[in-house]
Protein backbone atom coordinates (compact mmCIF):
# COMPACT_ATOMS: atom_id res chain seq x y z
CA UNK A 1 0.00 0.00 0.00
CA UNK A 2 1.79 3.79 -0.71
CA UNK A 3 1.90 5.69 1.88
CA UNK A 4 2.18 9.44 2.23
CA UNK A 5 5.45 10.67 4.12
CA UNK A 6 5.31 14.55 6.25
CA UNK A 7 9.02 14.92 6.99
CA UNK A 8 10.14 17.32 8.87
CA UNK A 9 12.97 19.81 9.10
CA UNK A 10 14.85 18.22 11.34
CA UNK A 11 15.00 14.80 9.25
CA UNK A 12 16.77 17.03 6.25
CA UNK A 13 19.27 19.02 8.84
CA UNK A 14 20.67 15.49 9.96
CA UNK A 15 20.30 13.13 6.82
CA UNK A 16 19.90 16.04 3.97
CA UNK A 17 19.55 12.99 1.73
CA UNK A 18 16.54 11.31 3.33
CA UNK A 19 14.04 12.81 0.76
CA UNK A 20 15.31 9.33 -1.85
CA UNK A 21 14.81 6.87 0.95
CA UNK A 22 11.18 6.49 0.68
CA UNK A 23 11.22 3.55 -1.68
CA UNK A 24 7.88 4.64 -3.91
CA UNK A 25 6.21 6.04 -1.55
CA UNK A 26 4.60 9.78 -1.49
CA UNK A 27 7.10 12.22 -0.01
CA UNK A 28 5.47 14.94 1.06
CA UNK A 29 7.95 18.32 2.49
CA UNK A 30 5.25 20.98 4.42
CA UNK A 31 6.06 24.58 2.98
CA UNK A 32 6.86 25.90 6.64
CA UNK A 33 9.88 23.06 5.65
CA UNK A 34 10.88 24.97 3.12
CA UNK A 35 10.75 27.98 5.21
CA UNK A 36 12.64 26.45 8.64
CA UNK A 37 15.34 25.49 5.67
CA UNK A 38 15.75 29.12 4.35
CA UNK A 39 16.18 30.39 8.23
CA UNK A 40 19.40 27.19 8.55
CA UNK A 41 20.59 27.83 5.09
CA UNK A 42 23.49 30.22 6.37
CA UNK A 43 23.92 28.37 9.70
CA UNK A 44 27.52 27.37 10.69
CA UNK A 45 28.81 23.64 10.59
CA UNK A 46 26.92 20.82 9.55
CA UNK A 47 23.45 22.28 9.93
CA UNK A 48 23.73 24.88 7.50
CA UNK A 49 25.46 22.56 5.07
CA UNK A 50 23.21 19.76 5.06
CA UNK A 51 20.05 22.92 5.09
CA UNK A 52 22.58 23.79 1.67
CA UNK A 53 22.25 20.29 0.49
CA UNK A 54 18.50 19.57 1.13
CA UNK A 55 17.82 22.86 -0.99
CA UNK A 56 20.52 21.74 -4.01
CA UNK A 57 18.17 19.13 -3.70
CA UNK A 58 14.82 20.12 -3.89
CA UNK A 59 16.07 22.70 -6.23
CA UNK A 60 17.05 19.94 -8.81
CA UNK A 61 13.19 18.51 -8.81
CA UNK A 62 12.01 21.60 -9.22
CA UNK A 63 13.85 21.44 -12.84
CA UNK A 64 11.75 18.42 -13.69
CA UNK A 65 8.58 19.50 -12.42
CA UNK A 66 6.02 21.60 -10.83
CA UNK A 67 6.67 20.71 -6.80
CA UNK A 68 3.27 21.39 -5.75
CA UNK A 69 1.75 19.09 -8.58
CA UNK A 70 4.36 16.31 -7.44
CA UNK A 71 7.65 15.32 -8.74
CA UNK A 72 8.97 11.58 -10.09
CA UNK A 73 12.52 10.50 -8.02
CA UNK A 74 14.77 8.79 -9.35
CA UNK A 75 13.66 5.58 -7.22
CA UNK A 76 9.87 5.67 -8.29
CA UNK A 77 8.64 7.54 -5.42
CA UNK A 78 6.85 11.26 -5.71
CA UNK A 79 7.91 14.63 -3.78
CA UNK A 80 5.57 17.11 -3.30
CA UNK A 81 5.37 20.63 -1.54
CA UNK A 82 1.80 21.04 0.59
CA UNK A 83 1.07 24.89 0.44
CA UNK A 84 -2.71 24.23 1.67
CA UNK A 85 -4.38 22.71 4.84
CA UNK A 86 -3.99 26.27 6.27
CA UNK A 87 -7.61 26.54 7.77
CA UNK A 88 -7.14 23.01 9.26
CA UNK A 89 -8.61 23.25 13.41
CA UNK A 90 -6.55 22.24 16.08
CA UNK A 91 -6.80 21.71 20.04
CA UNK A 92 -6.82 25.35 21.31
CA UNK A 93 -3.95 24.52 23.26
CA UNK A 94 -1.47 24.04 20.51
CA UNK A 95 -0.60 27.73 18.45
CA UNK A 96 -1.52 27.74 15.08
CA UNK A 97 1.88 29.69 14.61
CA UNK A 98 4.54 26.83 15.56
CA UNK A 99 6.13 25.80 12.91
CA UNK A 100 5.47 21.95 14.51
CA UNK A 101 1.85 22.56 14.82
CA UNK A 102 1.44 23.42 11.05
CA UNK A 103 2.99 20.35 10.18
CA UNK A 104 0.19 18.50 12.02
CA UNK A 105 -2.05 20.91 10.34
CA UNK A 106 -0.88 19.22 7.12
CA UNK A 107 -1.15 15.62 8.22
CA UNK A 108 -4.77 15.98 9.40
CA UNK A 109 -5.85 17.67 5.97
CA UNK A 110 -4.33 14.71 3.91
CA UNK A 111 -5.66 11.97 6.21
CA UNK A 112 -8.92 14.08 5.60
CA UNK A 113 -8.72 14.39 2.30
CA UNK A 114 -6.54 11.19 0.94
CA UNK A 115 -7.19 7.60 1.20
CA UNK A 116 -3.52 6.55 1.78
CA UNK A 117 -1.75 6.34 5.04
CA UNK A 118 -0.11 9.65 6.33
CA UNK A 119 2.99 8.84 8.91
CA UNK A 120 4.96 11.96 9.99
CA UNK A 121 8.27 10.88 10.36
CA UNK A 122 10.34 13.46 12.43
CA UNK A 123 12.88 13.20 15.06
CA UNK A 124 11.53 15.39 17.58
CA UNK A 125 9.91 13.08 20.54
CA UNK A 126 7.67 16.03 21.80
CA UNK A 127 6.29 16.17 18.18
CA UNK A 128 5.34 12.31 17.88
CA UNK A 129 3.87 12.17 21.01
CA UNK A 130 1.39 15.23 19.72
CA UNK A 131 0.83 13.24 16.78
CA UNK A 132 -0.37 10.31 18.60
CA UNK A 133 -2.61 12.61 20.39
CA UNK A 134 -4.19 13.80 17.45
CA UNK A 135 -4.25 10.23 15.81
CA UNK A 136 -1.36 10.93 13.78
CA UNK A 137 1.16 8.14 12.70
CA UNK A 138 4.64 9.07 13.97
CA UNK A 139 7.71 7.65 13.55
CA UNK A 140 11.61 8.18 13.75
CA UNK A 141 13.51 8.56 10.56
CA UNK A 142 15.12 4.69 10.71
CA UNK A 143 17.70 4.71 7.58
CA UNK A 144 20.44 5.43 9.55
CA UNK A 145 19.56 3.46 12.87
CA UNK A 146 21.62 0.53 13.67
CA UNK A 147 21.05 -2.00 16.33
CA UNK A 148 20.38 -1.21 20.22
CA UNK A 149 23.90 -0.77 21.59
CA UNK A 150 23.98 -3.90 23.53
CA UNK A 151 23.45 -6.21 20.44
CA UNK A 152 25.99 -4.06 18.87
CA UNK A 153 29.17 -5.06 17.63
CA UNK A 154 31.99 -5.11 20.33
CA UNK A 155 35.04 -6.60 18.61
CA UNK A 156 35.80 -8.77 20.97
CA UNK A 157 34.67 -12.29 21.98
CA UNK A 158 35.79 -15.21 24.11
CA UNK A 159 36.03 -18.48 22.69
CA UNK A 160 37.24 -22.06 23.77
CA UNK A 161 39.48 -24.63 22.05
CA UNK A 162 40.67 -28.02 22.50
CA UNK A 163 43.68 -28.01 24.75
CA UNK A 164 46.55 -29.62 22.04
CA UNK A 165 45.37 -26.69 19.47
CA UNK A 166 45.24 -24.33 22.46
CA UNK A 167 49.46 -25.03 23.29
CA UNK A 168 50.08 -24.56 19.83
CA UNK A 169 48.54 -21.15 19.50
CA UNK A 170 52.11 -18.74 20.06
CA UNK A 171 54.01 -20.47 17.37
CA UNK A 172 50.96 -20.69 14.61
CA UNK A 173 47.45 -19.60 16.07
CA UNK A 174 44.49 -21.02 15.50
CA UNK A 175 42.29 -21.52 12.74
CA UNK A 176 38.14 -19.81 13.35
CA UNK A 177 36.81 -23.05 12.40
CA UNK A 178 38.56 -24.88 14.85
CA UNK A 179 37.36 -22.34 18.43
CA UNK A 180 33.89 -22.70 19.70
CA UNK A 181 31.34 -21.17 21.85
CA UNK A 182 28.41 -22.72 24.36
CA UNK A 183 25.12 -21.65 23.93
CA UNK A 184 22.27 -21.11 26.69
CA UNK A 185 21.92 -24.87 26.56
CA UNK A 186 25.68 -25.57 27.63
CA UNK A 187 25.73 -26.69 23.55
CA UNK A 188 29.26 -25.86 21.39
CA UNK A 189 29.03 -24.02 17.91
CA UNK A 190 31.55 -22.44 15.84
CA UNK A 191 30.65 -18.28 16.11
CA UNK A 192 31.39 -16.34 12.72
CA UNK A 193 34.54 -14.32 13.60
CA UNK A 194 34.86 -10.98 11.79
CA UNK A 195 38.09 -10.13 10.26
CA UNK A 196 40.12 -8.25 13.53
CA UNK A 197 38.10 -9.36 15.69
CA UNK A 198 39.81 -9.78 19.51
CA UNK A 199 39.85 -13.00 21.36
CA UNK A 200 40.04 -14.51 24.13
CA UNK A 201 41.15 -18.01 23.55
CA UNK A 202 40.75 -20.62 26.72
CA UNK A 203 41.82 -24.06 27.00
CA UNK A 204 38.35 -26.28 26.88
CA UNK A 205 40.48 -28.69 29.48
CA UNK A 206 41.07 -25.55 31.83
CA UNK A 207 39.12 -21.84 31.50
CA UNK A 208 41.86 -20.48 33.48
CA UNK A 209 44.48 -21.39 31.20
CA UNK A 210 44.15 -17.73 28.36
CA UNK A 211 45.86 -16.44 25.19
CA UNK A 212 44.98 -13.19 23.70
CA UNK A 213 44.87 -12.97 19.97
CA UNK A 214 43.01 -11.49 16.69
CA UNK A 215 41.57 -12.55 13.67
CA UNK A 216 43.56 -12.13 10.50
CA UNK A 217 42.87 -14.10 7.21
CA UNK A 218 40.93 -17.32 9.46
CA UNK A 219 43.35 -17.63 11.82
CA UNK A 220 43.66 -16.15 15.53
CA UNK A 221 47.11 -14.82 15.94
CA UNK A 222 48.83 -13.70 19.09
CA UNK A 223 48.88 -9.81 19.87
CA UNK A 224 52.17 -8.10 17.97
CA UNK A 225 52.18 -5.45 20.37
CA UNK A 226 51.42 -7.56 23.60
CA UNK A 227 54.56 -6.53 25.60
CA UNK A 228 54.91 -2.72 24.81
CA UNK A 229 54.82 0.05 27.10
CA UNK A 230 53.46 3.20 25.42
CA UNK A 231 54.95 6.45 27.24
CA UNK A 232 55.57 3.92 30.17
CA UNK A 233 51.77 3.13 30.71
CA UNK A 234 51.68 -0.57 30.45
CA UNK A 235 47.86 -2.46 30.18
CA UNK A 236 45.68 -3.62 32.91
CA UNK A 237 43.11 -5.52 31.51
CA UNK A 238 42.26 -7.86 28.70
CA UNK A 239 40.80 -4.55 27.09
CA UNK A 240 43.53 -2.60 27.40
CA UNK A 241 46.02 -5.46 25.76
CA UNK A 242 43.26 -5.14 22.75
CA UNK A 243 43.13 -1.30 22.76
CA UNK A 244 47.11 -1.11 23.00
CA UNK A 245 47.28 -3.47 20.35
CA UNK A 246 45.19 -1.74 17.34
CA UNK A 247 46.39 1.54 18.32
CA UNK A 248 50.03 0.42 17.80
CA UNK A 249 49.57 -0.85 14.41
CA UNK A 250 51.24 1.61 11.90
CA UNK A 251 48.21 3.21 10.04
CA UNK A 252 49.13 1.38 6.54
CA UNK A 253 47.51 -1.32 8.76
CA UNK A 254 45.14 -0.26 10.77
CA UNK A 255 43.90 2.95 9.63
CA UNK A 256 40.56 3.53 11.71
CA UNK A 257 39.64 2.47 15.19
CA UNK A 258 37.25 2.55 17.19
CA UNK A 259 36.50 2.16 20.74
CA UNK A 260 33.65 2.31 22.17
CA UNK A 261 32.93 1.89 26.04
CA UNK A 262 31.96 3.79 29.14
CA UNK A 263 33.87 6.59 31.18
CA UNK A 264 36.93 5.06 33.25
CA UNK A 265 37.81 2.61 30.45
CA UNK A 266 40.77 4.78 29.88
CA UNK A 267 40.39 5.34 26.01
CA UNK A 268 41.20 8.83 25.45
CA UNK A 269 44.31 8.28 28.14
CA UNK A 270 45.48 5.56 26.29
CA UNK A 271 45.19 7.22 22.93
CA UNK A 272 47.26 9.80 24.17
CA UNK A 273 49.71 7.44 25.61
CA UNK A 274 50.30 5.38 22.14
CA UNK A 275 50.04 9.13 19.87
CA UNK A 276 52.93 10.30 22.17
CA UNK A 277 54.83 6.95 22.21
CA UNK A 278 55.50 7.38 18.75
CA UNK A 279 56.06 11.14 18.51
CA UNK A 280 58.33 12.18 21.70
CA UNK A 281 59.46 8.66 22.97
CA UNK A 282 60.36 6.73 20.16
CA UNK A 283 59.64 8.98 17.13
CA UNK A 284 58.68 6.65 14.28
CA UNK A 285 58.07 9.69 11.66
CA UNK A 286 54.78 7.09 11.35
CA UNK A 287 52.95 10.60 11.77
CA UNK A 288 53.58 14.12 12.17
CA UNK A 289 51.59 15.30 14.80
CA UNK A 290 48.20 14.34 17.10
CA UNK A 291 45.22 15.75 15.68
CA UNK A 292 42.30 15.80 18.41
CA UNK A 293 38.94 16.98 17.62
CA UNK A 294 35.89 16.77 20.17
CA UNK A 295 32.75 17.95 18.99
CA UNK A 296 29.81 19.29 21.34
CA UNK A 297 26.20 19.60 20.73
CA UNK A 298 25.64 23.43 21.22
CA UNK A 299 29.62 24.16 20.22
CA UNK A 300 29.75 23.40 17.24
CA UNK A 301 27.19 25.30 15.54
CA UNK A 302 27.40 28.84 17.66
CA UNK A 303 31.68 28.48 17.31
CA UNK A 304 31.20 31.59 14.87
CA UNK A 305 29.99 33.90 17.16
CA UNK A 306 32.14 33.12 20.72
CA UNK A 307 35.48 35.76 21.50
CA UNK A 308 38.76 34.99 20.70
CA UNK A 309 40.77 32.83 18.05
CA UNK A 310 39.82 29.54 17.36
CA UNK A 311 42.63 27.72 19.89
CA UNK A 312 40.51 30.23 22.68
CA UNK A 313 36.85 28.86 21.66
CA UNK A 314 37.76 25.44 21.63
CA UNK A 315 39.98 25.45 24.80
CA UNK A 316 36.79 25.19 27.35
CA UNK A 317 36.36 21.20 25.31
CA UNK A 318 39.89 20.52 25.59
CA UNK A 319 39.73 20.35 28.96
CA UNK A 320 39.74 16.52 29.44
CA UNK A 321 42.63 16.33 26.87
CA UNK A 322 44.55 18.51 29.70
CA UNK A 323 43.50 16.54 32.19
CA UNK A 324 44.81 13.20 30.50
CA UNK A 325 47.77 14.79 29.11
CA UNK A 326 48.72 15.97 32.71
CA UNK A 327 48.67 12.32 33.86
CA UNK A 328 50.69 11.35 30.84
CA UNK A 329 53.45 14.04 31.44
CA UNK A 330 54.49 13.84 34.95
CA UNK A 331 53.42 9.99 35.62
CA UNK A 332 54.12 9.97 39.56
CA UNK A 333 50.93 10.34 41.49
CA UNK A 334 52.95 11.09 44.33
CA UNK A 335 55.00 14.09 42.54
CA UNK A 336 52.47 14.98 40.05
CA UNK A 337 50.54 18.08 41.17
CA UNK A 338 53.29 19.41 44.06
CA UNK A 339 54.31 21.66 41.14
CA UNK A 340 51.12 22.97 39.81
CA UNK A 341 53.42 25.96 37.53
CA UNK A 342 55.95 23.40 35.90
CA UNK A 343 53.67 20.70 35.13
CA UNK A 344 51.61 23.23 33.28
CA UNK A 345 54.68 24.24 31.48
CA UNK A 346 54.80 20.87 30.19
CA UNK A 347 51.54 20.94 28.97
CA UNK A 348 52.13 23.96 27.01
CA UNK A 349 55.43 22.97 25.47
CA UNK A 350 53.63 19.80 24.06
CA UNK A 351 51.22 22.59 22.00
CA UNK A 352 53.78 24.93 21.38
CA UNK A 353 55.76 22.54 19.56
CA UNK A 354 52.64 21.74 17.26
CA UNK A 355 53.03 17.78 18.62
CA UNK A 356 49.31 18.13 19.67
CA UNK A 357 46.84 20.21 17.72
CA UNK A 358 43.28 20.62 18.58
CA UNK A 359 40.73 21.75 16.06
CA UNK A 360 36.68 22.40 15.89
CA UNK A 361 35.21 19.27 13.88
CA UNK A 362 33.50 21.26 11.42
CA UNK A 363 36.75 22.61 10.25
CA UNK A 364 37.70 19.53 9.12
CA UNK A 365 34.62 19.75 6.18
CA UNK A 366 36.49 19.53 2.87
CA UNK A 367 40.14 18.56 3.86
CA UNK A 368 42.46 16.23 3.14
CA UNK A 369 44.68 15.36 6.38
CA UNK A 370 47.76 13.69 5.96
CA UNK A 371 50.35 11.62 8.16
CA UNK A 372 48.14 12.33 11.28
CA UNK A 373 47.21 10.86 14.30
CA UNK A 374 43.73 11.87 14.34
CA UNK A 375 41.67 11.55 17.37
CA UNK A 376 37.78 12.28 17.95
CA UNK A 377 36.93 12.24 21.68
CA UNK A 378 33.67 12.02 22.19
CA UNK A 379 32.09 10.60 18.69
CA UNK A 380 28.98 9.40 20.07
CA UNK A 381 28.23 12.55 19.32
CA UNK A 382 28.60 13.10 15.99
CA UNK A 383 25.59 12.23 13.11
CA UNK A 384 26.62 9.67 10.58
CA UNK A 385 26.73 12.08 8.06
CA UNK A 386 29.70 13.77 9.94
CA UNK A 387 31.09 10.73 10.43
CA UNK A 388 31.30 9.93 7.20
CA UNK A 389 32.88 13.18 6.28
CA UNK A 390 35.70 12.72 8.66
CA UNK A 391 36.88 9.09 7.96
CA UNK A 392 36.99 10.62 4.04
CA UNK A 393 39.21 12.95 5.05
CA UNK A 394 41.77 10.52 5.89
CA UNK A 395 44.64 10.81 3.16
CA UNK A 396 47.89 9.17 3.50
CA UNK A 397 49.71 7.51 6.62
CA UNK A 398 46.74 9.23 8.49
CA UNK A 399 45.20 6.89 12.00
CA UNK A 400 42.02 7.86 12.70
CA UNK A 401 40.56 6.82 16.01
CA UNK A 402 37.21 7.62 17.30
CA UNK A 403 36.21 7.43 21.06
CA UNK A 404 33.21 7.51 22.94
CA UNK A 405 30.07 5.73 24.74
CA UNK A 406 26.85 5.70 22.87
CA UNK A 407 24.88 5.63 25.95
CA UNK A 408 26.48 9.02 26.71
CA UNK A 409 25.08 11.63 23.87
CA UNK A 410 24.52 15.00 24.20
CA UNK A 411 23.16 16.40 20.70
CA UNK A 412 19.43 16.63 20.43
CA UNK A 413 17.71 14.06 17.76
CA UNK A 414 20.56 11.33 18.59
CA UNK A 415 20.44 8.02 20.27
CA UNK A 416 22.17 5.07 20.58
CA UNK A 417 21.06 3.82 17.25
CA UNK A 418 21.70 6.97 14.60
CA UNK A 419 24.95 8.47 16.17
CA UNK A 420 27.98 8.61 13.92
CA UNK A 421 30.05 6.58 16.48
CA UNK A 422 27.45 3.38 16.67
CA UNK A 423 26.80 4.14 12.73
CA UNK A 424 30.57 3.54 11.22
CA UNK A 425 30.92 0.31 14.09
CA UNK A 426 28.23 -1.02 12.58
CA UNK A 427 29.24 -0.28 9.01
CA UNK A 428 32.73 -1.03 9.06
CA UNK A 429 32.58 -3.98 10.75
CA UNK A 430 34.62 -6.70 9.20
CA UNK A 431 36.61 -4.18 6.95
CA UNK A 432 40.55 -5.19 6.91
CA UNK A 433 41.14 -1.66 7.28
CA UNK A 434 38.88 -1.30 10.43
CA UNK A 435 39.63 -2.41 14.32
CA UNK A 436 37.52 -2.14 17.06
CA UNK A 437 37.04 -2.87 20.58
CA UNK A 438 34.25 -2.10 22.70
CA UNK A 439 35.70 -1.90 26.61
CA UNK A 440 33.24 -3.32 29.21
CA UNK A 441 31.99 -2.00 32.54
CA UNK A 442 34.62 -4.31 34.35
CA UNK A 443 37.72 -3.02 32.70
CA UNK A 444 37.01 0.70 34.49
CA UNK A 445 40.29 2.10 35.76
CA UNK A 446 39.41 5.64 36.72
CA UNK A 447 39.08 4.98 40.15
CA UNK A 448 37.48 2.84 43.11
CA UNK A 449 34.74 5.00 43.24
CA UNK A 450 34.37 5.66 39.52
CA UNK A 451 34.45 1.43 39.36
CA UNK A 452 31.53 0.83 41.74
CA UNK A 453 29.25 3.48 40.18
CA UNK A 454 29.49 1.82 37.35
CA UNK A 455 28.33 -1.38 38.76
CA UNK A 456 25.50 0.32 40.76
CA UNK A 457 24.38 3.51 38.96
Amino acid sequence: MIKKYVIDTNILLQAPYALESFEDNQVVLPMVVLEELDRFKKAEGEIGANARKGIRFLEQARRKGDLFQGVTLENGGNLRVEKNFINVTLPEDLSEDAADNRILKVCLGLMETGKEQVVLVTKDLLLRIKAQILGISAEDFTTDQVLEHASQYSGRCEVYVAEEVFKGFKKKGVPVDQVYMLNDELESFVPDLEENQFVILRSDQSSKKTHLGRVEKGIIRKLEYKKSSPYGISPRNAGQYFLQEALMQPADHAPLVIVKGMAGTSKTFYTLAVGLEKLLNHPTEEYRRILVCRPNAQFDDDIGFLPGDEQEKISPLMRPLIDNLEQLIDSSEEERYKNEEELKGKVDEIFARGIIQTEALNYIRGRSIVKTYLIIDEAQNTTPDQIKGIITRAGRDTKIILLGDPNQIDRPFLDERTNGLSYASEHMKGSPLCWQLTMSAEECERSALAQEAVKRL
